[in-house]
C-alpha cells in the first residue's frame, strides 16, 4: 500500500480530506506495529496500523492533543521541581543571614530572572538590600526606601498577600530599583519571603523588556522558592542571635585566667570534656578577701570545683555556684560554713548534683604562703615541694548526692619558693588514652610529671600538667579538665598586668 493511500485512509478517519497531503511523524525511529505519532497541522494524533490476511492494513487514528499538552506541561512542573531542588540545595543552612541573603539574589537573579532584590527591614530612613543582576555578584548596600513607592511592596512586608505581577506597571518603578545599565525593565514581580510569624523580607524581580513578563506559573514558581529562602534566612538569623546571646551570657561563666598578685602566683588551665562545649562542668576563680583590689589584698580565696552537669545546666549552675562564692568571699573565712551557704544557695526541686569544690585561702608571711585548704565531696589537692616530692592534702570530706551534707575538715600547708599546690579535677587522672588507648592517665603518671615539673613557677606546671593530659586522651575520652596552681612568686616588681602595674 502506498503511503498517499495510508495518507489519505488516516485523513478520512480523522474527518479531513487528505489527498495528496503527506503524513508527518513525530518520530522516525518508530518499530513497525508500534503507533506512529504524527502531526496535522497543529493537531497531534497516533496511528495505529490493523493489517488484515487479505494484505490491506487500516490505519485508526486517534487524537491526543491534549494528553500531549499535558504530558508538556507535566514535563515543564518536572523541571521546576527539580531546578526548585536545586536551587534549594545550594541555599545555605543555618548559615551566616547575610551569606543567605546573598545567595537568595544570586539564585532568583540566575533562574528567576534578569536581576533581583532582596529588601530586608532593618532601618527608619534605609533599609539593607542585596541586588544581584543574571551574571554578576550581588551587591550589598542601604538604600532609603519607601514601600509605596512599588506596587505591593508595602504589602508584603506587612504580611499581606502579594499582588499579580500584571498589575505592577514597569513605568513607575522607582529610580534606586533600576540597575545600572540595565535598559528598560518589561515585567516586575514582588513577594514575600516568609517568616515565624512576619515576613523576614521581600524579593523583587525585575525582567527585560525583550523577555516575556511573568505568568502564573512564574509566579506561583517564585513564591514556591521565596517561601523556601525565606525559612533559611530566619532560621540563621535566629540561630545567629540564640549563639550571639549564648556567647554573651556564657562569656562570663568560662574560667578566667589568674594573674599573680603581691608575690602570690595563681595559674590556671580549663579544657571542656567535648571541643564543641562553649561552658563544661569544672570551673576555678581566684577573689580577694579583704580588698576591692586584689593588688592590694592580704589574703585571696581559691576555688576549683565541678558542677556534674553538662551544656546549658552547667552553665546554670557554674554560675550560681560562682555568683554565691563571690559573694561570700568577703564575709566570712569559715570554709565549711561556705559550703553549706552554697549548697543552700543553689539546692532546688530539679537540683539533685551538687557542686564539689576545693577551696584554699591564701596568705603571704614574707617569701612564704600559708594555705588553708578545704574539700567538699572533692579530690585532696596535691602540694610538690621544690626537691620533687609530692604530698596529698587530706581534708577528710564525704559527701553524696542522697545526702549532700558536707563533713570535711580544714588542713593548713605552708609554701616557701618553689612549693607549688595543685587544685585538679578527676577529668585528669581518669582522662583515657595511652599508646593502647584504653589506660587512665592515673595518680601515678600525675605525681611524676609534678615531681618533673619541681622548682619551677605555677604557670609552667599548670601547663605542663594540661598537655600532658590532652596529649594521653588525644585518641580516647575525658571529663572536664580543670586545674589551678598556687604557689609563691620572687618578690613584688614591677610588671604590668592586664594594663595595672604591681606595686612594689
Amino acid at each position: 500500500m502506498a503511503v498517499n493511500a495510508a495518507a489519505l485512509r488516516i485523513g478520512m478517519v480523522a474527518g479531513e480530506q487528505l489527498d495528496r497531503t503527506p503524513l508527518h511523524r513525530l518520530s522516525e525511529t518508530s518499530d513497525p506495529g508500534e503507533p506512529i505519532a504524527t502531526l496535522i497541522g497543529e493537531r497531534s494524533f497516533e496511528a495505529h496500523e490493523v493489517p488484515h490476511g487479505d494484505g490491506t492494513v487500516t490505519w485508526w487514528l486517534v487524537e491526543d492533543t491534549r494528553l500531549r499538552h499535558a504530558h508538556a506541561r507535566l514535563r515543564t512542573e518536572l523541571d521546576r521541581v527539580q531546578l526548585l531542588s536545586e536551587m534549594c540545595a545550594s541555599l545555605p543552612a543555618a548559615a551566616d543571614p547575610d551569606e543567605c541573603i546573598r545567595v537568595t539574589a544570586q539564585l532568583a537573579a540566575d533562574h528567576l530572572a534578569d536581576a533581583a532584590w532582596v529588601i530586608t527591614p532593618g532601618g527608619l530612613e534605609e533599609f539593607p538590600v542585596t541586588m544581584c543582576v543574571r551574571g554578576d555578584a550581588p551587591v550589598h548596600s542601604r538604600v532609603a526606601v519607601c514601600a509605596d513607592e512599588l506596587e505591593g511592596l508595602g504589602e508584603v512586608l506587612t504580611g499581606l498577600p502579594p499582588v499579580p505581577s500584571s498589575w505592577i506597571d514597569p513605568a513607575s518603578a522607582p529610580a534606586w530599583l533600576i540597575p545600572e545599565d540595565f535598559g528598560e525593565i518589561g515585567s516586575i514581580m514582588v513577594t514575600a519571603l516568609p517568616g515565624p510569624g512576619v515576613p523576614v523580607g521581600a524579593l523583587v524581580l525585575l525582567r527585560r523588556c525583550d523577555r516575556h513578563s511573568f505568568t502564573e506559573q512564574d509566579e506561583a514558581f517564585a513564591r514556591q522558592f521565596a517561601a523556601r529562602a525565606g525559612a533559611v534566612i530566619s532560621t540563621a538569623r535566629a540561630l545567629s542571635a540564640q549563639a550571639s546571646v549564648t556567647e554573651m551570657l556564657m562569656r562570663d561563666l568560662r574560667p578566667p585566667e589568674p594573674a599573680p598578685f603581691n608575690g602570690v602566683e595563681f595559674a590556671g588551665r580549663y579544657r571542656p570534656a567535648s571541643e564543641s562545649d562553649f561552658v563544661g562542668g569544672g570551673f576555678f576563680d581566684v577573689y580577694s578577701v579583704d580588698a576591692t583590689d586584689p593588688y592590694d589584698a592580704s589574703e585571696w580565696l581559691a576555688v576549683l570545683g565541678t558542677v556534674g552537669e553538662r551544656e546549658m545546666a552547667a552553665a546554670v549552675l557554674t554560675g550560681k555556684a560562682r555568683s554565691v562564692l563571690s559573694a561570700l568571699a568577703p564575709v566570712t573565712r569559715d570554709h565549711q560554713l561556705m559550703l553549706r551557704l552554697l549548697h543552700n544557695a543553689v539546692a532546688g526541686p530539679h537540683q539533685v548534683r551538687f557542686p564539689s569544690l576545693a577551696l584554699a585561702s591564701v596568705t603571704r608571711t614574707g617569701a612564704r604562703l600559708h594555705l588553708r585548704l578545704t574539700c567538699g565531696g572533692h579530690l585532696s589537692p596535691l602540694v610538690v615541694r621544690s626537691d620533687g616530692a609530692v604530698e596529698e592534702v587530706s581534708t577528710s570530706t564525704v559527701q553524696s548526692e542522697a545526702m549532700p551534707q558536707i563533713v570535711s575538715s580544714t588542713a593548713a600547708v605552708a609554701l616557701r619558693l618553689g612549693d607549688m599546690c595543685l587544685l585538679y579535677t578527676a577529668g585528669i587522672t581518669e582522662a583515657v588514652g595511652g599508646p593502647q588507648g584504653d589506660q587512665h592517665f592515673g595518680d601515678d603518671r600525675l605525681r611524676a610529671a609534678l615531681a618533673a615539673m619541681a622548682n619551677t613557677t605555677a604557670s609552667a606546671v599548670a601547663e605542663h600538667i594540661h598537655m600532658r593530659a590532652a596529649e594521653w586522651s588525644e585518641h580516647g575520652h575525658h571529663d572536664d579538665i580543670a586545674l589551678l596552681a598556687i604557689a609563691a612568686s620572687e618578690g613584688r616588681h614591677l610588671a604590668a598586668v592586664d594594663g595595672r602595674a604591681r606595686r612594689r
